[in-house]
């Protein structure tokens, strides 16, 4: 089993992800209307240096946009909020944690759809009860 075994593949991850999102509450998922998103190896060196990574390694996951709360009508027109998966950190992560992929790419998706509606951490740990299983 193991003699075949290979890392996802940047679609495999974003199946994963969209199967993560299906099994999402159906009212968390409505107010991600327009929310795009991508999985990328890693995280640009402009995003590292945003974030004051130390490492390609340090962000599994990141929100970029103007989250919910923080929007108007009155707003001119803006790009679409995206969420970033990084499959390189995510897999590294799974491989020094006891956590299904699974798990962990839901989490991370979950976390940074969070960011998009302004939630508080407890509020996303409700939400990741919600689609244990």
């Amino acid at each position: 089993m193991w003699t075949s075994a290979k890392a996802p593949s940047l679609t495999d991850m974003e199946t994963m992800a969209h199967e993560a999102f299906v099994r999402l509450p159906e009212h968390f998922r409505r107010l991600c209307e327009g929310l795009i998103i991508r999985v990328e190896d890693f995280p640009t060196d402009e995003v590292l240096d945003e974030m004051k990574a130390d490492s390609e390694y340090d962000l599994l996951g990141l929100f970029q946009g103007t989250g919910l709360p923080f929007q108007s009508h009155d707003d001119v027109a803006r790009l679409p909020n995206l969420i970033w998966l990084y499959r390189r950190p995510i897999i590294d992560y799974w491989a020094e944690h006891d956590e299904t992929l699974g798990r962990i790419i839901s989490h991370v998706l979950i976390h940074e759809i969070g960011h998009h509606l302004g939630l508080s951490d407890a509020d996303m740990e409700a939400i990741e009860a919600q689609t244990a299983g």
